[in-house]
């Protein structure tokens, strides 16, 4: 009887973690945001959404891609592609009065949304920073994984690197099935 237990005490939060499945419907969603809204999937019925969970502090996520400017280029192109970018933030490091901050100060155009309980996050299976989801206009997940194919903290000068998520939006606006459904997620773990 011990034994079972202990392993259901440890098999209890792997149940708990959810993971969303690319061709499934994506997992509904209601996130407050850094500027005192909310933002749900529901809301955004008919448009393409790119959820990205990040950290400002994070090596990955805060210094290569925003302190650089890049993510804001890449969620501009997003915008261009008729995506709905929505940065995640997960856990209680961040306030939203930091987060609204770090949204004005780095010229942020996308939503920060807050999932200050990780409920979103682990029904997603968020693992790192920047892991993104690409659901497509009919709700259903078409890309899950790392932003692109550098899972280096810094830039190269004439990197090939190939951006996943900006091609699963031109795949999706071309009227194709995405070609790289699935990649490797790679950058800070996500802190719940």
């Amino acid at each position: 009887m011990r034994h079972l237990t202990l392993f259901l005490a440890f098999l209890t939060p792997l149940l708990a973690t959810a993971d969303a499945t690319v061709g499934k419907a994506a997992p509904d969603f209601t996130l407050s945001t850094a500027d005192g809204k909310t933002v749900s999937l529901a809301d955004l019925k008919g448009k393409v959404v790119v959820l990205e969970w990040f950290s400002p502090a994070c090596p990955y996520s805060g210094v290569k891609f925003y302190r650089t400017g890049k993510m804001q280029e890449i969620q501009a192109k997003a915008a261009e592609l008729g995506a709905t970018w929505i940065a995640v933030n997960s856990g209680t490091a961040n306030s939203a009065a930091d987060l609204a901050k770090f949204a004005s100060e780095w010229k942020v155009p996308a939503t920060i949304g807050i999932d200050a309980d990780g409920k979103i996050g682990h029904a997603y299976g968020a693992k790192s920073t920047p892991h993104c989801f690409v659901i497509n206009a009919e709700g259903i997940l078409v890309y899950k994984g790392g932003i692109d194919s550098n899972k280096s903290n810094k830039f190269v000068e004439g990197d090939l690197t190939k951006n996943h998520v900006l091609a699963a939006l031109q795949d999706l606006k071309a009227g194709r099935a995405v070609a790289t459904p699935t990649a490797p997620a790679y950058g800070c773990p996500v802190k719940y």
